[in-house]
């Protein structure tokens, strides 16, 4: 029969018993410690829960949002910061238990949180070398999309489809440009260290693109040049738009000339036709759409000057001699009736 007694305190340090059987370094004096650990990170987490959604609702508005996606971080970082140190306020009574709590503390993270560490040091490296944040297209960890929420250990992503000429990467997408696909992705903060992160809208909000058409060795190529090259013009961004400070600012920061940002058409010859690509800079979003006008303008004036688009055609230069036997007799036939041949 088990005795009622089942737990109690035992010796001078008050050891704590379960049915007669002392649990070494846990008596009265820790599970008093326990106790006010677990109750400090409720508080701590509730008062971050609080302010958390408090923020959220005083900047619902666009041109809050970026301000409030730093006001969380800083509340996130107070709050883990104030639970680490009253942690370790309350199981560290001196310099030798404090030091004897560290060092089990920083074995236990470099043998069982190797990744959580170092993406929580990734976190700390996106943060301070401005990498990207919300709101910025980038491609992480084999991943591109838009940031929607950057946590401690990990980033989300709204992901964005492929246009064709990456359609064997991988992953693989469904969607032919660079729209969402639906998918919200989330991606570790480690891959900072692994893996390059490009980034399409820091500090410059441009990309570069390039529609190619191939039009025939027969068709007027100098007219195809001159219609590809309008339709940039005409749907592109224009330098005259931007101010002169700001391609002053982009010539110096990007080391870029302003005859680079022009529409500009370039000729490849081919066993098949003459391939005519035009490059153009344009707005890093809405890419898709962009190129469906210009590729609409593009075929209605090719068609108004009777410019074709080129494809693969062969041509039959020789034939093997045919032998023809007629069928009925040695070259003989029917009157009126016409012979029946087989080859």
């Amino acid at each position: 029969m088990i005795s009622q007694n089942w737990i109690g305190l035992t010796g001078p340090q008050r050891s704590v018993t379960i049915f007669g059987i002392r649990l070494i370094g846990f008596n009265a004096k820790s599970a008093y410690k326990l106790l006010i650990t677990v109750g400090y990170i409720a508080v701590v987490l509730t008062i971050n829960w609080v302010v958390q959604g408090l923020t959220r609702l005083a900047t619902q508005r666009e041109k809050t949002k970026l301000w409030a996606f730093w006001l969380r971080q800083a509340v996130r970082i107070i709050a883990a910061i104030l639970i680490i140190v009253g942690v370790v306020s309350v199981w560290a009574n001196n310099a030798s238990g404090l030091g004897t709590f560290l060092g089990l503390f920083s074995a236990g993270l470099a043998f069982a949180l190797q990744r959580v560490v170092t993406a929580l040091a990734g976190y700390i490296v996106i943060l301070r070398a401005n990498t990207f944040r919300i709101g910025d297209r980038i491609t992480m960890g084999g991943v591109r999309g838009d940031v929607i929420k950057l946590g401690f250990i990990q980033t989300t992503i709204m992901e964005m489809g492929q246009p064709p000429g990456e359609q064997e990467d991988d992953p693989s997408m469904w969607v032919r440009a660079r729209q969402y696909t639906g998918r919200v992705v989330m991606v570790t903060n480690d891959k900072v260290f692994d893996t390059p992160i490009y980034n399409y809208t820091r500090e410059f909000p441009y990309i570069w693109e390039e529609i190619q058409l191939p039009i025939s060795y027969n068709d007027d190529v100098r007219a195809a040049e001159q219609i590809i090259l309008k339709a940039a013009q005409d749907h592109t961004v224009k330098i005259s738009e931007m101010s002169e400070q700001s391609l002053r600012e982009m010539e110096r920061r990007y080391v870029m000339k302003r005859s680079d940002m022009q529409p500009r058409v370039y000729f490849r010859l081919t066993d098949n036709w003459i391939e005519l690509s035009v490059r153009f800079i344009s707005f890093d979003y809405d890419v898709r759409a962009l190129k469906d006008r210009m590729s609409r303008q593009i075929l209605a004036e090719l068609g108004r000057a009777k410019i074709g688009i080129a494809s693969s055609t062969y041509d039959v230069v020789g034939m093997p001699p045919l032998k023809v036997t007629i069928a009925g007799g040695e070259g003989r036939h029917d009157e009126g009736k016409q012979p029946k041949s087989a080859v």
